[in-house]
C-alpha cells in the first residue's frame, strides 16, 4: 500500500482512495502504481465484488497531473512503447470487477480519466468536470479513449476545445456521472448504488462485464454472434442455477460467485 493511495475493504467494496489533498490528489507514479495494485488485490479476494474510487476530502476527486516542479509530469521516456498512466487505462478496460467513480470534488485532465474508466460515477454536487490541457499548451490525448464513447462527440470536443469546467448537474445531463447528490448525502449515494450492485450474482457481474466491454467495438453480427454464445456458456454456472431456483422458490439467493 502506498502512503498516498489508501485501501479499505467495506463489506463487499474495496475502496481506493487518492491521499493527497493539499495537492487536490493530483496523480504522480505512486497514485497510478497503488490504484494497480488495488484493482489487483480486489481481483483476488472473493469477497470483493465491486470497487470504489474517490480522493480524500472534500476539495477534489482528482486535479490530473501534479504540476509542481520536480513531480516529474510530462516527462516521458522515448524509449518506452508505454507510458505509466496508460498502462493504468489499459488494465482497467481488462478488469472483471464493477468499478464506481465517488467524485467527491474537482474532477480534472487525468482525473476524467479516473473517473471513465469506472464503470459507473456518483458525484457530489459542488464536483466540477474538465480537460484543461489546452490552458497550458497540452491536449487530453490519454484520457479520449477511455471519455469518447461516455457522451456524444460534441460535449467531449467542447471540454477538448474550450479546457473549461462543467457542474456536476452538466455532466450528469451529458452521461459523464450517473447520480449526483448533496455533498452530505454523498457516501449515502455512493453505498446506495454499491449495495444495488454487490447483491447480484458475482458470477454475472463478472463475465457480463467482460462481455459488454468486448461486445461495445463489434459490428452487429460480431456482437450477436459473440453474445449468443456467451448467455449459453453463462446459463450453465452455479450462480445461473441459483438464480432461477431461487426466483421459482421465491426466496433470495444465495451465491456461490460460481
Amino acid at each position: 500500500m502506498s502512503d498516498e493511495l489508501k485501501i479499505d475493504q467495506r463489506g463487499h467494496a474495496l475502496w481506493l482512495t487518492i491521499d493527497r489533498p493539499a495537492q487536490r490528489n493530483a496523480m504522480n507514479s505512486a497514485v497510478l502504481q497503488g490504484i494497480r495494485r488495488g484493482l489487483e488485490q480486489a481481483h483476488q479476494d472473493p469477497a470483493v465484488r465491486a470497487v470504489v474510487l474517490t480522493g480524500a476530502g472534500d476539495k477534489a476527486f482528482c486535479a490530473g497531473a501534479d504540476l509542481a516542479k520536480g513531480s516529474g509530469s510530462f516527462q516521458f521516456d522515448p524509449s518506452q512503447p508505454h507510458a505509466e498512466f496508460a498502462d493504468l487505462l489499459r488494465y482497467a478496460q481488462t478488469t472483471s470487477l464493477p468499478l464506481i467513480a465517488r467524485v467527491n470534488g474537482h474532477c480534472l485532465a487525468g482525473g476524467m480519466g479516473f473517473m471513465a474508466m469506472c464503470d459507473l460515477a456518483v458525484a457530489a454536487e459542488h464536483a466540477s468536470f474538465g480537460l484543461p490541457e489546452v490552458k497550458i499548451g497540452l491536449f487530453p490525448a490519454q484520457v479520449l479513449a477511455v471519455l469518447q464513447h461516455l457522451c456524444a462527440p460534441r460535449h467531449i470536443a467542447e471540454l477538448c476545445l474550450t479546457g473549461e469546467p462543467i457542474d456536476a448537474r452538466r455532466a450528469a445531463e451529458i452521461g459523464l456521472v450517473n447520480h449526483v447528490a448533496p455533498a452530505g448525502e454523498l457516501d449515502a449515494k455512493t453505498d446506495w448504488l454499491v449495495q444495488r450492485v454487490v447483491n447480484k450474482s458475482p458470477t454475472a457481474l463478472r463475465r457480463g462485464k467482460v462481455m459488454m466491454r468486448a461486445a461495445f467495438d463489434m459490428s452487429f453480427e460480431q456482437s450477436i454472434s459473440f453474445l449468443e454464445t456467451q448467455i449459453m456458456t453463462l446459463a450453465l454456472t452455479e450462480d445461473a442455477k441459483e438464480g432461477r431456483a431461487s426466483f421459482v422458490e421465491k426466496r433470495a439467493p444465495n451465491w456461490s460467485g460460481r
